[in-house]
């Protein structure tokens, strides 16, 4: 973990240095703006490394200011170098083809200035979109039949969430938005498929974010499981909290509900990087299950899903993804994932991930939308 994070804040560095390089060059030689415009930048891109370090032993308002600034400034980290990359590309077809107007080389520092305001203001607007939509869930309702006889159970209503993140940028507030979402059709079942909590516990327990989270209402009641983020966290104290309001946390485990169907939940896939332990093969949870009754899983990672299909489990709910949140990381995402949102069948099985609720460092997002999951369960008569 300490080489991970030493590379990761490495790279965070280089990046940073070489937008700073490039965006110091608008800035006339000799000018104070140089001075306080180098000060504020570092200032700004050094919050975000700072909150992570202080979050756990030094919550406060302080540290919530450095979290947010330093939460927006990933974004504009993001756009900002991929400007510069596009300008370079640009710069090196032009070394070739020579396609762009001389008078971008006549006054070669005004053009710089130029693209500087240009640039500046265009990210922010982006930022300021992506923000919007990050703050307006939609609600996405699914209709799916099971081929299995439901044991008395005719129709089975799921409110599914996964991804909150809950702590020092998804608060109270945007907790209750979420109870509010997940209760309005009256569910039979909540399910909450992992990334409950970002990581640190503290600023959760700080907020009483808990409180929330008791007012979710379902008729069978409320599960979650664990994302990988519960686990850089810690994942026995944010599993204890959790408990302790309300939700029934499912690790590695399969339970037959009300003599109906199995409820199937995994330990997430990072388990032995964060814990040392491994997590059971899925075979291996759920070899007391019986077949014949409608199996529904919660699996954090979309990873396998042909296993799941071969194991026969009738639907599997996921996240993880949050479909690159930010584009465009929705290619990579779809690169590494056989699903990274949205709705799949795979021979009988049905697949649902989840773009989540929440989002994980800038509070924005851009070509996807937050969401709550409603699905209609149907069974085969008797």
């Amino acid at each position: 973990m300490f080489f991970f994070v030493t590379i990761v804040v490495a790279i965070y560095t280089l990046v940073n240095y070489l937008i700073f390089i490039r965006a110091i060059q608008a800035i006339p030689s000799g000018s104070p703006l140089r001075m306080w415009f180098s000060l504020v930048f570092w200032l700004v891109a050094s919050a975000f490394v700072a909150a992570r370090f202080l979050e756990r032993k030094y919550p406060g308002h302080l540290t919530e200011c450095l979290t947010w600034i330093g939460s927006f400034w990933l974004a504009f980290m993001l756009f900002f170098a991929l400007i510069l990359l596009l300008l370079d590309i640009t710069r090196l077809l032009n070394h070739f083809f020579h396609f762009l107007p001389a008078v971008l080389y006549t006054d070669y520092a005004r053009t710089k200035q130029l693209l500087f305001i240009v640039s500046v203001v265009s990210v922010t607007v982006l930022v300021i979109v992506g923000y919007i939509n990050a703050r307006n869930p939609r609600v996405k309702e699914l209709t799916l039949n099971i081929a299995k006889p439901g044991h008395g159970l005719k129709k089975l209503t799921i409110s599914m969430a996964s991804d909150i993140h809950l702590g020092s940028i998804i608060r109270k507030a945007k907790a209750r938005e979420l109870v509010r979402l997940l209760n309005i059709p009256k569910p039979d079942l909540i399910l909450l498929a992992g990334d409950v909590v970002d990581e640190d516990l503290a600023p959760v327990i700080k907020d009483n974010i808990g409180e929330a989270l008791c007012e979710l209402k379902a008729v069978i009641g409320v599960y979650a499981i664990t994302g990988n983020h519960e686990y850089i966290g810690g994942a026995g104290a944010a599993v204890d909290y959790l408990q302790k309001h309300g939700i029934t946390m499912l690790r590695d485990t399969a339970i037959l509900v009300n003599q109906q169907f199995y409820l199937v939940g995994r330990d997430d896939r990072d388990k032995p990087r964060f814990s040392g332990k491994p997590r059971k093969e899925l075979a291996e949870v759920m070899k007391d299950v019986d077949l014949s009754y409608p199996v529904i899983l919660m699996d954090h990672q979309p990873f396998n899903l042909s296993k799941a299909a071969g194991l026969g489990v009738d639907l599997q709910l996921s996240g993880h993804t949050h479909h690159g949140q930010i584009w465009p990381f929705n290619y990579i995402t779809r690169a590494i994932y056989e699903l990274s949102w949205g709705y799949k069948k795979i021979q009988k099985t049905h697949f649902y991930v989840s773009s989540g609720f929440g989002t994980w460092g800038p509070p924005v997002r851009l070509g996807n939308r937050p969401e709550v999951v409603i699905i209609h369960l149907t069974f085969n008569d008797e």
